[in-house]
């Protein structure tokens, strides 16, 4: 049972990788909140979440469950400031409220108080603050990593088409969940979900998701294209990495910190330059920065000892990518940084 995403040629030159929207990838961490998958990846982020939470978080954890269907307003495909995309589900018109509701209820029973929703102004406003109440426990302390992983993935992406065109980036999308038949997508959905969608010269929006699961989802009512969401492979050779816990790492006594090498000019230059090319190749970086590949190489090592950077392997290359630490570091006023 796959569903199937019918291209044309207008279909793949439209197609592109985005940077993920902030409501769907909200809606992804508050799915993942109530499961128990990948503990070692996600546990700690679950701990400290569910200890932040208040009883108003309770509406969204009704409206957006575990599995199943979610209303569209509350799971956007909007791009832009998140700040700003929840001010405007707020806005959002009751006949919309109502149409997604309605569109719920055929999947599945919504919660009681829903069935007043769209007729009552301040319960729309309670599942508002409880909507932003959940973004800054579950998303808003960790956008940049967020942000910066995607981007990573977006890189690799490119990379991809680069190498073998459209044709290889959507066959490895998820080779265990996606196979590119062309000029067909064919996905295995968690729900089983059957069915056909001709993109019919809109393309696709494909977004990675830190937060999404195993099995792709997709919004075929985005706009202006529908929206594939894929999760963010984490297959490294060091095995998974626990989601937003930096390790601590306490030098001996006397050894001086690797955080103090970054007083170096040209070290800050290729942190810098490798949060605004995250995914770049030691040799990208070596002539980004204007220094030799070898020099580069050494400055990378020692970031990476410092958790400031990544390195992932693509082949025999080499990509350099941000860490949340790095990236809090380069946001960090001068006046207030210390070393």
């Amino acid at each position: 049972m796959v569903y199937r995403l019918h291209f044309t040629l207008e279909d793949l030159a439209r197609t592109r990788v985005a940077q993920p929207p902030p409501l769907m990838e909200l809606s992804a961490a508050v799915r993942n909140l109530q499961t128990r998958s990948q503990p070692l990846r996600f546990g700690a982020w679950k701990r400290a979440a569910l200890t932040r939470l208040g009883p108003k978080a309770r509406m969204v954890l009704d409206l957006i469950p575990s599995g199943g269907w979610a209303p569209t307003f509350l799971t956007s495909a909007g791009i832009g400031d998140p700040q700003e995309l929840l001010e405007q589900v707020r806005a959002t018109p009751r006949a919309q409220v109502r149409k997604d509701l309605a569109h719920v209820a055929e999947w599945q029973p919504l919660p009681p108080w829903a069935n007043h929703l769209a007729d009552d102004s301040d319960l729309l406003q309670q599942l508002c603050d409880s909507l932003n109440h959940v973004y800054e426990v579950l998303l808003s302390p960790h956008w940049a990593h967020i942000t910066g992983e995607a981007a990573a993935d977006r890189g690799k992406r490119m990379r991809q088409v680069l190498a073998g065109g459209m044709d290889h980036l959507l066959a490895s999308l998820h080779p265990g969940r996606i196979r590119w038949n062309p000029p067909v997508l064919e996905m295995a959905m968690a729900s089983g979900f059957d069915g056909d969608l001709h993109l019919d010269g809109r393309g696709l929006m494909l977004v990675p998701s830190v937060f999404g699961a195993e099995a792709p989802a997709i919004d075929i009512d985005a706009e202006p294209q529908p929206v594939l969401r894929y999760a963010i492979s984490h297959d490294q050779p060091s095995g998974p990495r626990s989601l937003f816990v930096i390790p601590a790492h306490s030098p001996p006594p006397g050894a001086r910190s690797p955080l103090a090498l970054l007083l170096g000019q040209t070290r800050a230059a290729v942190l810098h330059t490798i949060a605004e090319h995250p995914a770049c190749s030691t040799k990208e970086l070596a002539a980004l920065v204007g220094i030799a590949p070898p020099s580069a190489s050494e400055h990378a090592t020692t970031l990476r000892a410092a958790q400031l950077i990544r390195t992932d392997r693509h082949r025999n290359t080499a990509l350099h990518s941000p860490t949340t630490l790095g990236i809090t570091l380069l946001n960090t006023p001068p006046s207030t940084a210390q070393f």
